[in-house]
């Protein structure tokens, strides 16, 4: 097979142990022809002397005096790669993951069979738990506003095996052909995390692509399969974004079933979950959330009334 050129952008934010493994995995991988872009997101500890240290001139390196979040931050190298090296594809990987030594092999094979294939993401596993599936692909439940994630917690018994088109992957380990990318631009910065790589998705397969997920090409994933205590940052951004990514993407009858589900069924059915861990301060950062979301959609909204104004300007 030919060998396409692919940036391969890390983000690593106080992350410097899971990034060294990351790395050292990746250095082992059959692919030939890439080049690792890694993005400290305003780390406040020694990372970026240390990961310049112990890797030299195998990254390059792009220090952010701030967390700009995933998005943005990935943006951040996805610019500079297609400014400085041309690649034709660019993949995501997450810092905290380790990658089985074929997996960019099997998702360029991949995406090299049709040029109408936009996007490709790996199986993932639970690193904890090497055999038990975290994701094989995703799916969107537009009348809910639920984005589910394919396989989870499943073993792996071969289940999963066909590479098949899919609604969106996670940005764990997402790859992208530069093309794509010029055509329906970065990622949304405003999400800041979550729900960023499920818009990119959506707007690929809007554009005439097709996303697909790739068996063969296996990620360990440093997540959690169950938490006993609430990741209050995931709580946040999930629930916040969920408003902004319905509001962007979903028609207006879906964003009303959607609306109307939150409000009558999620946000009771939330505060009653909580409120039996007695985790008070949990649920303040749930409607916190909420309320921002709405603030999000007010914002989103006007911005379009803005840009509705102009176009109508520009057309007299």
């Amino acid at each position: 097979m030919s060998y396409p050129g692919v940036a391969i952008i890390i983000l690593n934010w106080n992350g410097l142990n899971d990034t060294i493994e990351c790395l050292a995995s990746l250095r082992k991988i059959s692919y030939p022809s890439y080049e690792v872009i890694l993005v400290d997101n305003g780390s406040v500890g020694n990372d970026v002397e240390v990961l310049k240290e112990k890797f030299g001139d195998y990254i390059h390196m792009i220090k952010n005096e701030r967390n700009y979040g995933f998005a943005e931050g990935c943006n951040i190298g996805m610019r500079y790669a297609m400014e400085n090296q041309s690649p034709d594809y660019i993949l995501l990987l997450n810092n905290d993951t380790v990658v089985d030594t074929n997996f960019l092999t099997e998702l360029v094979k991949a995406a090299e069979t049709n040029n109408r294939i936009g996007i490709a993401g790996s199986k993932t596993y639970f690193f904890s738990e090497p055999n038990r599936l975290q994701t094989a692909g995703a799916r969107i439940r537009w009348y809910s506003g639920e984005t589910a994630l394919i396989g989870w917690g499943e073993i792996d018994k071969g289940q999963f095996d066909e590479i098949r088109q899919v609604e969106w992957v996670i940005g764990c380990s997402l790859l992208i052909k530069r093309e794509v990318v010029e055509d329906i631009g970065l990622l949304y910065p405003a999400y800041f995390a979550y729900f960023e790589e499920a818009e990119w998705c959506v707007k690929c397969r809007k554009a005439g692509y097709s996303v697909v997920f790739v068996p063969g090409s296996k990620v360990w994933h440093k997540g959690k399969i169950t938490a006993g205590r609430i990741n209050r940052i995931h709580l946040y951004f999930m629930t916040r974004n969920q408003f902004l990514f319905m509001k962007r993407n979903a028609s207006r009858l879906q964003f009303g079933s959607f609306f109307v589900q939150f409000f009558l069924l999620r946000v009771p059915s939330t505060t009653v979950l909580i409120m039996r861990q007695g985790d008070l301060e949990s649920l303040r950062v749930f409607y916190k959330a909420t309320l921002h979301g709405l603030a999000l959609l007010l914002r989103h909204s006007n911005e379009e009334s803005r840009r509705g104004s102009y176009d109508n300007m520009l057309k007299h």
